[in-house]
């Protein structure tokens, strides 16, 4: 590691490989804190029911963290998305309370279940 000083600031440079924090991160916090603090997310959580209750070990605030997270970010699909989240996909989760990211196929069910949903109760 070689390190630089100047008055006030400081380089450092190392041999090992780092991936950076999306640019989208931040917005993605603020958003997370908002929601939080106006208490949209306990109440997704205790009032938003699916036909289908429960997505294996997710329930809907999973996959609307995720949703929520891509629209936010503005990368262009979801595994774009994924890939750029992998990284940090703990410390996103937790932002919405959660523990662990529903995988991109559990997400693809969930998708298409609440499509089935909208067609089957809202008319298409």
């Amino acid at each position: 590691m070689t390190s630089i000083a100047y008055s006030a600031v400081t380089i450092q440079t190392s041999s090992e490989s780092a991936p950076s924090l999306p640019c989208w991160f931040g917005e993605v916090i603020v958003i997370a804190h908002v929601l939080k603090r106006h208490s949209v997310l306990s109440s997704i959580e205790e009032r938003v029911r699916f036909a289908r209750r429960r997505f294996g070990r997710y329930e809907v605030i999973d996959f609307l963290a995720v949703l929520f997270g891509y629209a936010i970010s503005g990368e262009r699909t979801l595994e774009g998305f994924y890939e750029r989240l992998q990284p940090w996909e703990s410390a996103f989760m937790a932002l919405f309370g959660r523990d662990r990211k529903p995988s991109r196929a559990t997400l693809s069910r969930f998708l298409a279940a609440l499509d089935q949903f909208k067609r089957e109760h809202l008319g298409e």
